[in-house]
């Protein structure tokens, strides 16, 4: 299934959520270097990407280790980027992606689900929830792929973390969603359970569904807790409405 939009509306103004979208499209279209060939973009992404071999050894890769893709305990060689800092490459994966496909489809997911999570975590706690769960789900996937030494990239794990809050906040609100040939409205229990589950049959591919995972635990076990103390926004005012005056003359 593939979602077109939410049946739940927001009471006020989710202005994040909007700007961390127009965030990762800036960051794909002005910074990544797309377009410029293969060599130029893989070695942006190893030099500012999170590796799981880079962070379980606490420093950055060495040209052996890129080459043969593995991790060597100690780092034996001469250090691919010496300058570059494996743990603040933590955050910067998080608004990286390998291609516009990826970049679209978190985004469109995002659109549909962090708005209504915004507006009931407020702007503020959202925003931890959101890269709470992308962090999260780094080392998630550190911990089940320590040896990994290619770049995990994507705002995947973090938006995982809002599909878990959405669920654990919103489990029967509808969401729009095409089945097959069929535009359906389906809870969205059902929705993002059978994405959750999706996640473990992937199978050995490049989807690193080990961060979606942890993300989207994060953001469940979030929701969990915070949800006893948040209350409803109160609807925004709306203008009273214009009595129309028969003017005589």
């Amino acid at each position: 299934m593939f979602p077109i939009r939410d049946l739940n509306p927001t009471h006020r103004t989710t202005y994040l959520t909007v700007a961390l979208i127009v965030a990762n499209v800036l960051v794909f279209v002005f910074w990544q270097p797309f377009g410029q060939g293969a060599a130029a973009e893989a070695e942006f992404l190893y030099q500012r990407a999170a590796i799981s071999c880079e962070l379980t050894e606490g420093r950055p890769l060495t040209f052996g280790e890129a080459n043969t893709a593995q991790c060597v305990s100690g780092g034996l060689g001469e250090t691919a980027f010496p300058d570059k800092n494996v743990w603040l490459a933590v955050f910067t994966s998080l608004f990286l992606h390998a291609n516009l496909v990826h970049l679209l489809g978190n985004m469109w997911f995002l659109w549909i689900f962090g708005d209504n999570v915004e507006d009931r975590f407020g702007h503020v706690l959202y925003l931890l929830l959101y890269l709470g769960a992308g962090i999260v789900g780094t080392v998630g996937f550190v911990l089940l792929r320590p040896h990994e030494t290619v770049p995990l990239v994507g705002a995947s794990g973090a938006i995982a973390g809002v599909l878990g809050a959405y669920l654990v906040m919103f489990p029967f609100r509808p969401v729009l969603a095409f089945a097959g040939f069929f535009l359906l409205p389906v809870p969205a229990l059902l929705f993002i359970g059978l994405w959750f589950v999706a996640q473990f049959a992937v199978g050995d591919t490049n989807v690193a569904w080990e961060a979606h995972v942890a993300g989207f635990l994060a953001g469940a076990a979030a929701a969990l807790l915070l949800r006893p103390f948040m209350t409803p926004p109160r609807p925004q005012p709306r203008p009273p409405r214009r009595v129309p005056i028969r003017r005589g003359w």
